[in-house]
């Protein structure tokens, strides 16, 4: 019988994690030596020594089938890894298994199906040769009157999944087009924290009364600029990139719609990633030959 101890001990001898463990210890009727070299066989091992390592390089991407929507994102090491068969089979994988899954987080979906997933990245990974990492996803579902639309920039470096209701694709695909491109901080102006806005009037405040208006005119130009900022950080009031003379939420409107939801990933974003110096690396390595 496979105890939680007799896992946790593994564990601390391997560096792989508990469901791996325990699957070992299971095919190997507890014992453990032969459970520590199944995980090396499997490569499991040497993919728990990778597990230090950065991995802020990657694809997103965008799988739609009828009225349900996966964006995803997995991450690499280096960005030549992102661009092998290998790594892109991995992310069609995934994006198949979402699109039939209950989970909604991502341990949640790697732990279905016995780990298949779970495996599937241990076996990609020693084949590969980097660390991967499965970050984050999200599943979107639209009614009958609403309509999704999608944007991948640069192969999948930026991945934009949108939804509007009453417009159709091509008006879903141009609000993501527009999200890639522009960066927004917000997508519709109620999405902006109150501290942020109170903040920013506050500074704006501060400006205008440095430039000695009187007060009435000073609420007036606090709240111009109010509005100036909500179309620098809101999507849904930022210019319309194909027609600068309105904004986007205009745009949707005067197509029939409104948007719904909108879902930007580019990867990478928020992880730190490692600086490193190549001559210095080159150099460290002369020095040791």
């Amino acid at each position: 019988m496979v105890t939680a101890q007799m896992v946790k001990e593994l564990r601390e001898k391997s560096g792989a994690g508990m469901m791996d463990c325990k699957n070992a210890l299971t095919e190997t009727n507890g014992n453990m030596d032969s459970a520590m070299e199944w995980l090396r066989e499997k490569g499991i091992s040497k993919v728990a020594k990778k597990e230090s390592r950065i991995a802020a390089e990657g694809l997103a991407n965008v799988f739609i089938e009828g009225n349900k929507a996966v964006i995803l994102e997995v991450n690499s090491e280096t960005d030549f890894v992102s661009k092998n068969e290998e790594f892109i089979d991995l992310i069609n994988t995934i994006g198949a298994k979402l699109m039939k899954t209950t989970a909604t987080t991502v341990d949640g979906a790697m732990d279905e199906n016995d780990g298949a997933l779970r495996t599937l990245m241990t076996e990609k990974t020693s084949l590969i040769g980097e660390k991967l990492s499965f970050r984050r996803f999200a599943i979107v579902e639209k009614n009958d009157d609403e309509s999704f639309g999608f944007y991948l920039h640069l192969g999948g470096k930026i991945a934009v999944l949108t939804k509007v209701k009453g417009a159709n694709e091509t008006v879903a695909k141009d609000v993501s087009m527009q999200a890639a491109a522009m960066r927004p901080d917000y997508i519709f102006v109620s999405d902006v924290p109150a501290e942020v806005v109170e903040k920013e009037r506050n500074f704006l405040k501060e400006q205008v009364m440095e430039e000695g208006k009187p007060e009435d005119i000073a609420i007036k130009m606090v709240e111009g600029r109010i509005n100036k900022f909500f179309k620098e950080i809101c999507l849904t009031k930022q210019a319309f990139v194909k027609d600068g003379g309105i904004d986007v939420e205009t745009y949707v409107k005067n197509n029939g719609g409104e948007i719904v939801e909108v879902i930007r990933y580019e990867v990478g974003e928020g992880i730190e990633k490692r600086q490193e110096d190549f001559a210095a690396e080159v150099m460290n390595q002369v020095n040791k030959a």
